[in-house]
């Protein structure tokens, strides 16, 4: 048949073809593409899955002083424990990249800030710019510190305690660190409490005399009564 060319059919073969246009073109239903799938690994998830429920934290926002340590390094070097913080939670971050990310949005904007603040004789409109940048940039780095809470809150399943993580790290940021360094301490802890190490047995060695009486038992044959 050369291409391009129509077949004409007959008014018997014509009634057969009873076919609704549009009806070859209906959406098939895949399950493995339309299935759930976890948030995590990206694995599809049965249908009689339920999600486990949002649970309380461990600790509250204001216990810093529960641990002195996590207390004093987050009140004077906040970025070294957050860098902590996102280093334990994601491993493709690094302690150092998150704490330099912190040096620079949070410590930078109030060295920015104080610097503002000192210098006298500067032109009112000048210092109305600069202290809504200011908030504008501390805004971000809420919302910056506040994806770790996020993250830290999806992998625990933890809830919104007080508020949105982003908003808690705006108003609440040095016990918000503290507090996120404290249920990972907590998490970790209970992980290692209930894991079960199984020594494997020593290896046994044959010595000379046991190798002898082998062989000789080997070469052991068979007489008849």
């Amino acid at each position: 048949m050369a291409e391009g060319s129509y077949v004409k059919l007959t008014k018997d073969q014509a009634s057969l073809q009873n076919i609704t246009p549009g009806e070859l073109n209906q959406p098939i239903d895949i399950e493995k593409l339309t299935a759930r799938r976890c948030e995590q690994c990206g694995q599809p998830l049965p249908q009689s899955y339920t999600p486990p429920a949002d649970e309380d934290w461990t600790t509250g926002i204001f216990g810093c002083a529960e641990d002195n340590d996590s207390c004093m390094t987050g009140l004077f070097c906040p970025c070294v424990l957050f860098g902590r913080n996102v280093a334990s939670m994601n491993d493709e971050f690094s302690q150092q990249s998150a704490c330099v990310g912190h040096v620079i949005c949070v410590e930078g904007g109030i060295t920015l800030a104080a610097i503002t603040a000192a210098c006298s004789g500067i032109d009112p409109d000048t210092v109305c710019l600069l202290t809504e940048g200011l908030l504008f940039a501390w805004w971000v780095c809420g919302i910056y510190t506040g994806m770790g809470r996020q993250l830290l809150q999806r992998k625990y399943h933890l809830k919104d305690s007080p508020c949105d993580p982003c908003l808690v790290h705006c108003c609440l940021h040095w016990c918000a660190i503290c507090q996120e360094y404290r249920e990972l301490r907590n998490h970790l802890s209970e992980g290692n409490a209930t894991t079960t190490v199984v020594n494997p047995p020593q290896l046994q060695e044959m010595s000379a005399t046991d190798k002898a009486s082998s062989s000789s038992q080997n070469n052991l044959q068979l007489q008849p009564l």
